[in-house]
């Protein structure tokens, strides 16, 4: 630990470099000016998103640094999956106690790992001293008119999700030492959340809406029935859950927890009946499993069908 090291020292010394090699990248001026400078390709529209995690709200104190870097940057790069972007570039305000170098330099590995996962670079930000902190901001491309909205979706749609749920918010009760997380799949599922990356790009042009799942499956399709209009029914028993949950929860907690939990970064999405089909396609393309919860219906809401709960997910007020 150490106080001599400056904002600029700082930046210079841990995130200068930190590159995913996005091939689709056009970057004019990277780190180290007023401004970030990049051209967007022609006929591509330009996707941006932003979130900020907070120690004691977004994930516990102490948590580890190279952890906390993957699970920014991965909440951040899900949403530019869930309206079919490709991952282009982001920027990185750094909100510290101190400047901890050991601490940031295990940060900056984590990020610098996460960003060749991810194919997105690093091209600016900001940092300065206060309550831990991190905020990052995305950007990313994809062929114009065709972007992945939460309004398109229609009844007879049928309703898919990506993936496995739950994970994450079984990682609170380890955090709270009520549950034994064997093997670590759990903490897995919350630092390092499997985002289907080359899903949201192969769904442009078959998928009516997407959404990725942050606050909780009832909560952001509820999202989608409102923005489109229509309402949704799900099958409890059709959520997919990993053996590792149904082994320490049971069926009925484990449901609830995949439906209401969040953090999963998972894509739900509707696809018209007629396009159904081709969802298996995909799946072996992306490597991923897909399954089929439910379907969109006339009327308003997100109903789930022998599930007992009383909560849909996730306010962050």
């Amino acid at each position: 630990m150490t106080g001599a090291l400056g904002e600029f020292d700082l930046i210079r010394r841990y995130f200068r470099n930190i590159q995913g090699h996005a091939d689709a990248l056009r970057l004019d001026l990277g780190v180290g000016d007023d401004c970030a400078l990049i051209s967007p390709n022609s006929g591509q529209q330009l996707a941006v998103s932003v979130d900020n995690l907070i120690e004691g709200r977004h994930f516990p104190a102490g948590a580890p640094a190279a952890e906390l870097a993957w699970r920014a940057l991965s909440v951040n790069v899900s949403d530019l999956n869930a309206c079919g972007a490709e991952p282009l570039a982001f920027t990185l305000a750094l909100t510290l106690p101190e400047a901890d170098e050991p601490w940031l330099a295990e940060f900056a590995a984590g990020l610098a790992e996460a960003a060749a996962h991810f194919g997105i670079d690093l091209i600016g930000g900001d940092t300065c001293r206060g309550p831990l902190s991190l905020c990052i901001q995305v950007m990313g491309q994809l062929p114009s008119g065709l972007a992945l909205l939460r309004s398109g979706a229609r009844a007879g749609d049928e309703v898919w999700v990506s993936g496995t749920l739950g994970g994450a918010r079984a990682a609170l009760d380890v955090f709270d030492a009520s549950v034994e997380d064997i093997g670590g799949e759990f903490l897995r599922a919350f630092y390092r959340p499997a985002t289907p990356l080359m899903l949201g790009p192969a769904l442009r042009g078959i998928a009516s809406a997407a959404i990725d799942i942050s606050d909780g499956l009832l909560a952001d399709l509820g999202h989608i029935a409102t923005a489109s209009g229509i309402g949704i029914e799900l099958e409890a028993e059709r959520l997919p859950l990993t053996q590792a949950m149904l082994d320490c929860f049971g069926a009925e907690k484990a449901r609830q927890y995949a439906a209401t939990g969040g953090d999963d970064y998972q894509l739900a999405f509707t696809v018209p009946r007629a396009r159904g089909g081709e969802m298996s396609a995909i799946a072996k393309a992306c490597g991923i499993k897909l399954s089929q919860i439910g379907q969109c219906i006339e009327g308003e809401g997100v109903h789930c069908h022998n599930l007992s709960t009383d909560q849909t997910g996730w306010s962050h007020f």
